[in-house]
């Protein structure tokens, strides 16, 4: 299994837009940045190679990875066209997507419990969504909606009637042949100019075109996790998240949290 992480972005809604903050891969929390974190998580996994999309502050993002994992572990591709659309990053890493491997997709700005990922990479779904049912209020949670116990539909707006809808982490385990489906969905929308749009557009796209069934999901409400956007995330991040990963050991594999 090969891993994609997305680290090319500014952070602006976290940071602003004065260009002198840090990656947001590169903060620290408990003594580690989130990439060290990310990569002490996916090595012991089987993850076999991990490409991270840079773009801004990129020499520093390689540098701390390199300084983890080492060449023969990190390879990096970037985007020069960082202050663009995500779905830009996700084009960048086509010929991970196509390369016939099992494909580990990740933003990099997620802190989290390392059972969150051990449970997407230890999936009996081939293709496999992360799902927390405690889905935050707004209209920035990316939502996961599952009907007869598949995911149907993805992205922040969504309609239908729905068994169960959640929030999803932005963690995501593809087949080789639905990775490469995804190079093929994001590469439309760049021959098509439309780079503004979200990554999750193409994904998408390829979940409602597959036959129902090609995608499952893992539960993983109760698992301490958080996506740093904004000012009051990082808060909560340093305050409440981090703590409850510090006191809390791996529970056993089918077991939750409390």
């Amino acid at each position: 299994m090969k891993a994609i992480m997305l680290a090319a972005g500014v952070g602006r809604r976290l940071y602003g837009d004065e260009g002198d903050q840090p990656s947001k891969a590169l903060l620290p929390f408990g003594g580690k940045t989130l990439l060290r974190r990310h990569i002490e998580v996916l090595r012991p996994n089987g993850v076999e190679e991990l490409t991270i999309v840079v773009g801004y502050r990129k020499e520093e993002v390689v540098a701390e990875a390199l300084s983890v994992a080492g060449a023969d572990f990190v390879d990096a591709v970037e985007n020069p066209d960082f202050r663009g659309g995500p779905i830009v990053s996700l084009w960048c890493a086509r010929e991970v997507l196509r390369s016939g491997a099992a494909i580990l997709f990740m933003d990099a700005d997620v802190l989290y419990h390392p059972m969150l990922l051990e449970r997407l990479i230890g999936s009996r779904h081939e293709n496999c969504f992360l799902l927390d049912r405690d889905i935050e209020p707004g209209e920035d949670p990316v939502r996961l909606c599952i009907r007869d116990a598949s995911p149907v539909d993805f992205g922040k707006v969504v309609e239908g009637d729905f068994d169960m809808i959640g929030e999803w982490p932005g963690f995501l385990r593809l087949s080789p042949r639905v990775a490469a489906r995804v190079a093929d969905a994001t590469e439309t929308y760049i021959e098509r100019g439309e780079i503004g749009v979200t990554y999750e557009e193409a994904v998408r796209d390829v979940l409602v075109d597959e036959p129902p069934g090609t995608f499952g999901y893992e539960d993983i409400t109760g698992i301490p996790w958080i996506e740093i956007d904004f000012p009051s995330d990082l808060l909560r991040a340093e305050k409440q998240i981090l703590p409850r990963i510090l006191a809390r050991p791996a529970p056993a594999r089918g077991q939750g949290f409390a």
